[in-house]
């Protein structure tokens, strides 16, 4: 089959299976079977896919068309400008957590030598970005899945990073040192149960429940959290977290005796980051 006739046909097939976006992820599921980007696609339509070839894409395909994630189909997401490694043991990272790094990288650029805690690394994006970005930062990363920081340990290993970072397998920050980080960063889970149907079938479905759902109401972790980082943090740290509009205005109740509190908007305007700052 030719390249641009086997393309047409994805496309079809995902329209047809309501996936969003289906030529996008028509796209990258074939260049992910050809091991070539999207310059190659467009510059050789003429191109005979091998047998091994067609049934990798159908294969790839109707794994998508069934609600799997195009991420952990391929088991790579770009974020910040790095390509990290994702499987179904770790939320897939989303440009709404660029937000978090935004917020963080004026104030730690301007501290000597900042002292850094990503609680729930899960991929462990946030913390490996910022080893990146902040050569002097002290960086720590927790997660309470084994399987989690496997999958952080590897990204920081491709990225050459390992050697910055102290992975500690953990519930928040327990076991860490009291009055020693100059910031805490976090994308905790923040989704209430009783807003699951209003969360995307795929995500529902695919990512891992504990890093999506808090409980009941969406707060729960967050409010374990705050008073962990209060005592983690020195006297005039930062405390930042993603969260969704539907709880921003309670977590900024929860931080309520602590000294600045600024919420950032995301790109449609909905409060995004909590940034509140130990007194």
């Amino acid at each position: 089959m030719l390249l641009r006739n086997a393309f047409t046909s994805a496309v079809q097939q995902l329209t047809d299976a309501h996936v969003g976006s289906p030529r996008l992820n028509a796209e990258i599921l074939l260049m992910f079977v050809l091991n070539c980007d999207r310059a190659y696609l467009y510059a050789h339509p003429e191109r005979e896919l091998t047998p091994d070839e067609e049934a990798r894409y159908r294969k790839a395909l109707g794994r998508r068309a069934s609600g799997v994630p195009s991420q952990y189909i391929t088991g790579h997401q770009e974020f910040w400008g790095l390509d990290f490694i994702v499987t179904p043991a770790v939320l897939i990272p989303r440009p709404e957590t660029e937000h978090l790094i935004a917020a963080l990288l004026p104030l730690a650029k301007a501290s000597p030598r900042p002292r850094i805690a990503d609680v729930g690394t899960g991929s462990g994006c946030i913390a490996i970005t910022l080893a990146k970005e902040l050569e002097e930062a002290e960086i720590y990363a927790t997660d309470i899945s084994t399987i989690a920081l496997e999958v952080a340990r590897a990204n920081a290993t491709r990225h050459e990073q390992q050697a910055r970072i102290k992975f500690q397998e953990t519930d928040l920050l327990y076991g860490l040192p009291f009055n020693y980080f100059d910031f805490i960063v976090s994308n905790p889970p923040y989704v209430g149960e009783s807003e699951e149907e209003a969360v995307q079938l795929e995500v529902r479905k695919h990512e891992p429940r504990a890093a999506v759902f808090a409980g009941p109401s969406g707060t729960e972790v967050i409010e374990r959290l705050i008073p962990e980082a209060h005592a983690a943090l020195k006297p005039g740290g930062w405390l930042m977290m993603e969260v969704s509009g539907t709880i921003a205005e309670q977590v900024e109740g929860l931080l309520r005796d602590w000294g600045e509190i600024k919420a950032i908007p995301d790109l449609q305007g909905i409060p995004r980051v909590i940034v509140a700052n130990k007194m």
